[in-house]
């Protein structure tokens, strides 16, 4: 029997209940739990096996709600709020001492963010706690963009996946963090570097992703490998070489824009035929997906052009290629 429901009256009683239950936003899809739940917050580590030194992002209902959960607000991150929530930028501000270090890896700040999804926002409104929600994923695979893959993913794990279509954004929200009130991305996203600088001026990037062995990463989605199909893939700014190079292999390719005429490849998907960006990104995932059942000995990925959100998949990609 599917677990997919479109009941938010039901994933209420879920949640209040200490259950965990995957909810939409306009990223991907998330497995959200209580924050004062320590059973809850437990068991979305538990069933993602996700590291407990890794920390989660807090959603709340909107910028109103921030000063309950954080002691402080740097002028530059009430400016990034008020321009993009709701939306896909997450702040990583000091932590009130009520929100648990459990949430924050033991860390004394928390990720937070207002998500961008209709659905998500009525049960933020009608819920009495904010919700953690890290990617509804088993730990370092492809990103769940709808409610079918969660369901593939933990069909037998949780009681609840509400439905709220396909991912608009497909990939996750851009972290900023702070250091002496200036703000810093830890992780690139949906929200680009362009879009974000229009706001602040100009934003360092401290994209020191971590491995499993190193220090507790600055923020959530920090890690080396991340967001990888099962599937061997390779990131490749030379089709043609890396193609060459596998030929004896079933080869899925995957590109930005155009398709590539060479007998060796199985099957290949352009994320954009018409070349945006934006598209792309949200295509990123599905594709990934899709890519993953085939049953290839590699898939082949063609690096994006570095500027806007290409950033941002090429930043997805280069994690994916982790093995």
């Amino acid at each position: 029997m599917s677990i997919i429901s479109k009941d938010i009256s039901k994933a209420i009683q879920l949640l209040t209940a200490e259950d965990i239950v995957a909810i939409p936003t306009e990223t991907v899809y998330g497995l959200a739990g209580n924050i004062y739940s320590e059973k809850a917050i437990t068991a979305i580590f538990e069933t993602k096996k996700r590291p407990f030194f890794n920390p989660l992002i807090v959603h709340i209902p909107s910028i109103d709600e921030l000063s309950s959960i954080v002691e402080y607000i740097p002028a530059k991150a009430q400016l990034l709020a008020e321009a993009f929530w709701p939306g896909p930028i997450t702040l990583v501000l000091k932590k009130k001492a009520i929100i648990p270090d459990l949430i924050t890896g033991g860390k004394d700040t928390v990720a937070v963010r207002v998500p961008n999804h209709p659905t998500t926002l009525e049960l933020l409104h009608r819920l009495d706690f904010p919700l953690a929600a890290p990617s509804a994923n088993p730990f370092s695979s492809i990103s769940p963009t709808t409610a079918q893959h969660v369901e593939t993913y933990f069909k037998d794990d949780i009681k609840m996946v509400l439905d709220g279509g396909a991912c608009t954004s497909g990939i996750e929200s851009t972290i900023i963090g702070f250091e002496n009130d200036e703000p810093i991305i830890y992780r690139l996203g949906s929200k680009s570097l362009e879009d974000i600088e229009a706001i602040v001026g100009t934003i360092e990037i401290k994209n020191s992703v971590k491995s499993q062995t190193e220090a507790i990463p600055d923020a959530p989605g920090m890690l080396e490998r991340h967001y990888a199909p099962k599937t061997k893939t390779v990131l490749t700014n030379n089709i043609l070489e890396a193609v060459n190079l596998h030929k004896n292999k079933r080869i899925g390719l995957l590109t930005f824009q155009y398709e590539i005429e060479h007998p060796n490849i199985e099957v290949q998907i352009a994320l954009s035929t018409s070349g945006d960006l934006v598209e792309s990104a949200s295509n990123l995932y599905d594709v990934l997906h899709q890519l993953d059942k085939m049953h290839l000995d590699i898939i082949i990925a063609e690096e994006f052009p570095d500027y806007g959100l290409g950033k941002s998949i090429n930043d997805r990609l280069t994690r994916a290629t982790k093995h």
